[in-house]
């Protein structure tokens, strides 16, 4: 039924475009040649509106057709309403087109507001006119009710009806800084955790501790750790780690730059979680705004290959080297 009345719209507003035309030019055989449709399936699409109304829109000879009193007074009605919609049909698709006006973004709060924002900033530098709109949450909304544009996320399932695009793994590295290393020492297995400091991070939405997930062998594991600090920011852990106060186990996104800089020691290099991923996710490309096109395209161009949120083996190998003899000095 629904598409029906869709159907019978759409037919209405042809039928009245085709009697405007008609009427500006006199004549229905050159309002068919000017909507691109046979002098016959004008003649129908007028007899209908004629039928739908229950009036005669114009007199017609085989040589002159003119309007009727209704017919002049349904032109002077309509004409203007059809002349703002066709501005208002060529405005959309023109908006859909051009790299401009507001793209909405969603994203997880946690660890990823540096990514995005550094996304966002390279975007807006190459297309001014865009206004991002961002909201950053670590529960999975309703992708068609928040109206978003683009969607990044952590994990696997995603929406019935989003396309997903992966971008990056993320690595859980136990870390220490230097400092704690000369305090405490570094456990060199799992087990000896348990004779360290350790944060504990909680979930920022609900509060529930979030456990250390570890690999072991070909499997993934859960790990025990005694907390010497609880938290639901992790710039409060990362700080909290740097300032060697605790071991904590920091996505790679937060972590890498500090290992890279010497700042942070990779710990047990063995049993880094890499299985989870972000992923860029969206609706159908056929009916997306250019503007929400080019902002995944730049997403997966930046983030999908050779990424600087991941540490390869050489790295983190010759970053927990140099963190532990560093430490022994």
């Amino acid at each position: 039924m629904a598409l029906k009345r869709k159907t019978m719209a759409i037919n209405q507003l042809r039928s009245i475009s085709i009697f405007i035309s008609a009427a500006e030019l006199g004549s229905l055989r050159k309002a068919a040649a000017a909507q691109g449709i046979s002098p016959q399936a004008a003649s129908q699409a007028l007899a209908q509106l004629e039928r739908h109304l229950d009036v005669r829109l114009f007199h017609r000879t085989t040589r002159v057709m003119s309007l009727t009193d209704e017919g002049q007074q349904f032109m002077e009605k309509a004409r203007p309403s059809l002349l703002g919609l066709e501005s208002a049909l060529r405005t959309v698709r023109r908006a859909k087109d051009e790299i401009v006006g507001p793209l909405r973004i969603v994203g997880p709060r946690s660890a990823f507001q540096t990514v995005l924002w550094r996304l966002i900033e390279e975007f807006c530098q190459q297309y001014p006119g865009i206004v991002p709109d961002v909201q950053l949450d670590d529960r999975v909304g309703n992708w068609v009710e928040d109206r978003v544009d683009v969607g990044f996320r952590l994990g696997h399932a995603l929406q019935e009806g989003v396309i997903a695009r992966r971008l990056f793994p993320v690595q859980l590295i136990i870390c220490a800084s230097p400092i704690y290393i000369r305090n405490y020492g570094a456990p060199g297995t799992l087990a000896e955790l348990h004779s360290h400091r350790c944060s504990i991070f909680r979930h920022p939405a609900t509060g529930a501790v979030i456990p250390w997930r570890v690999k072991v062998g070909d499997s993934l594991a859960e790990q025990r750790v005694v907390p010497a600090l609880y938290t639901n920011d992790e710039t409060l852990e990362l700080q909290a780690v740097l300032s060697g106060q605790v071991i904590g186990q920091l996505a790679g996104v937060t972590a890498a730059s500090y290992i890279r800089s010497g700042l942070l020691t990779p710990l047990l290099l063995e049993h880094i979680h890499d299985r989870a991923a972000y992923f860029v996710y969206f609706g159908s490309r056929s009916s997306q705004p250019a503007r929400a096109r080019a902002f995944i395209d730049l997403a997966v161009k930046r983030l999908a290959t050779d990424c600087e949120y991941v540490l390869s083996v050489k790295e983190l190998r010759a970053g927990q080297k140099q963190g532990l003899q560093g430490a022994a000095v």
